[in-house]
C-alpha cells in the first residue's frame, strides 16, 4: 500500500464514528452492575445522569471537566478523520459549560500494514482543531491494533456554580439545536458510495465543527441543561435530559433540521444497525404521532458523531439566543419544550 490517499479508511472497520458504540441497552446492563461509589462531596457530575463528562470540584471557584472518547474511521480522508475525532472528544466539555485545557492522544493503528503518513495526517487533523479549542496536547498512548481507532481524553475547567448537565431543565424553557441530524445515515451512505465529493465535504464541514462558538453563547443567557447529541441519537440524549430533569421533553419533528438527502437515503435501506439500536432502546418512553413512519422515527434516532448542543433555555430568552447563534453562523434551530406531562418522557408531535 504505497499511496494512502487511495486507501478507503471507512472499509477497515464494521461501523464508524460514534455508531460503534456499545448500544444503550448493552451499556445500562453493563453499569448497572457495577459497585455503587464512595460518597465524595467535591464529585459534582458522576454517572447518575449519563451525563457527557464528569466534574470534580477542586476549590470554591474552580472544577476539573473529565471526558474521553475515541472510534473507528467516519471518513476516508485521515486529516478529515482526526479533526472530527477531536472535536467529537472536546464538544463534551462544551456541553457542560466548560473550557477545555489540556487533551491526551488515543490510538490505535495497524503500524505494520498502513502506511504511516496516514496516522501522521490523523494525528495533524487532531492538533489543529485542538489548536483551534485552544487547549493544549500533553502526550498520549498508542497500541497496535488492526483496526484503526481514534479519539482524545480532555480535560476541562469550569467555574462549580456555572456547571452545564442534562439534569437541569425546568418548565417553560425552549430546546434549541446547534447542529442538523443524519449524520449516521449519511455515513453509512459515504461507505456505499453514495455521496458525492461535494456532499461528503459538507457533511464533514458539519462534524469537524467545534461547538466553542454555540457554547460561548450560551453562557450569555440562561441556560437551564445541556447535552451534546451523539452515539445515542437526539431521542437518545433528549431522553437522558428528561430523565435527569425529571421532565417531558416535547420535539416538534418538523422542526429538526436534517442534513441534505438524509431521507431520501434512510429510505433506500442505508440507516445502520446503531440508530435500529436506538430507536429500539428508546421506543417505550417515546410517543411518536400516528403519521410518522418508521424511517422517520429511526432519523430522530440516527446515531450522531460530533453532533450539536441540545440547550435547554428560559423560554423568554429562548428567541433572543437562537438569534444569537444564527447571527454567529451556528445551523441552529427550535426544535421544542419542557413540560410536565410525563416525566422522564419524550413526545413528539
Amino acid at each position: 500500500m504505497n499511496n494512502f490517499e487511495n486507501i478507503k479508511l471507512t472499509s477497515l472497520s464494521s461501523k464508524g464514528g460514534c455508531g460503534c458504540k456499545i448500544g444503550p441497552a448493552d451499556l445500562s446492563e453493563v453499569l448497572h452492575n457495577l459497585p455503587a461509589a464512595e460518597p465524595n462531596p467535591n464529585l459534582l457530575v458522576g454517572l447518575d445522569t449519563s451525563d457527557d463528562a464528569g466534574v470534580y470540584r477542586l476549590s470554591n471557584e474552580l472544577a476539573l471537566v473529565q471526558t474521553v472518547d475515541f472510534f473507528t474511521p467516519i471518513v476516508d480522508d485521515p486529516y478529515d478523520f482526526g479533526q472530527i475525532a477531536a472535536a467529537n472528544a472536546i464538544s463534551d466539555i462544551y456541553a457542560m459549560g466548560g473550557k477545555p485545557l489540556t487533551v491526551l492522544n488515543i490510538v490505535a493503528f495497524p503500524i505494520s500494514t498502513l502506511d504511516k503518513r496516514i496516522l501522521s495526517e490523523i494525528l495533524r487533523g487532531a492538533a489543529d482543531k485542538v489548536l483551534e479549542a485552544g487547549a493544549t496536547l500533553v502526550g498520549g498512548h498508542s497500541i497496535d491494533d488492526k483496526e484503526p481507532k481514534f479519539g482524545l481524553a480532555v480535560t476541562g475547567l469550569v467555574h462549580p456554580d456555572k456547571v452545564r448537565t442534562n439534569a437541569g431543565a425546568k418548565l417553560g424553557d425552549s430546546l434549541i439545536l446547534t447542529k442538523p441530524i443524519g449524520v449516521g445515515i449519511l455515513t453509512t451512505s459515504i461507505k456505499k458510495d453514495q455521496l458525492s465529493i461535494g456532499e461528503t465535504k459538507r457533511l464533514t464541514k458539519v462534524m469537524a465543527t467545534l461547538n466553542k462558538t454555540a457554547a460561548e453563547i450560551m453562557e450569555l443567557y440562561p441556560v437551564h441543561a445541556c447535552t451534546d447529541v451523539t452515539g445515542f441519537g437526539l431521542i437518545g440524549h433528549a431522553l437522558e435530559l428528561a430523565k435527569g430533569s425529571k421532565v417531558t421533553v416535547k420535539l416538534h419533528h418538523r422542526n429538526v433540521p436534517l442534513l441534505p438527502r438524509v431521507r431520501e437515503l434512510a429510505d433506500n435501506g442505508f440507516v445502520p444497525g446503531g440508530t435500529k439500536n436506538n430507536y429500539a432502546h428508546v421506543q417505550h418512553d417515546v410517543s411518536f404521532p400516528e403519521e410518522l413512519d418508521q424511517i422517520g422515527r429511526w432519523i430522530l434516532c440516527d446515531a450522531v458523531t460530533s453532533g450539536g448542543l441540545l440547550i435547554s433555555v428560559a423560554g423568554e430568552q429562548a428567541e433572543a439566543l437562537l438569534q444569537a447563534l444564527l447571527l454567529a453562523g451556528v445551523e441552529a434551530s427550535m426544535i421544542g419544550e419542557i413540560t410536565d406531562e410525563r416525566p422522564g418522557h419524550i413526545i413528539v408531535d
